[in-house]
């Protein structure tokens, strides 16, 4: 069974930094693109971004391009966002998924089959 088990949130002011960690297990993870999404109250799941399976494109919404980077270590079926310049519309819960197989570098909800429970992470100004 394929879970994802994210981590790494928290309470930060505004101009810090966090690193989300989320760790795959059930599936051969290499394979797969992987995603990070984040809700805030009252709004829809957003795409923040996106690490495809092989040789590790990159690919970021426009809010949060040259703020946050996304890394994946496939030894360890691990994904990693670090988040810096954190700004107070930052906060909301952050989503890891898994993409669909065949999906190199999907942005859109539908191009995941598996989501993680989120982390929250609450910048304060």
């Amino acid at each position: 069974q394929v879970q994802l088990v994210e981590s790494g949130g928290g309470l930060v002011q505004a101009g810090g930094s966090l690193r989300l960690s989320c760790a795959a297990s059930g599936r051969t993870f290499s394979n797969y693109a992987m995603g990070w999404f984040r809700q805030a109250p009252g709004k829809e799941r957003e795409f923040v971004a996106v690490i495809s399976w092989s040789p590790g494109s990159t690919y970021y919404a426009d809010s949060v391009k040259g703020r946050f980077t996304m890394s994946r270590d496939n030894a360890k079926n691990t994904v990693y966002l670090q988040m810096n310049s954190l700004k107070p519309e930052d906060t909301a819960v952050y989503y890891c998924a898994v993409g669909l197989p065949r999906r190199t570098v999907p942005t859109g909800r539908g191009g995941y089959d598996y989501w993680g429970q989120g982390t929250q992470v609450t910048v304060s100004s």
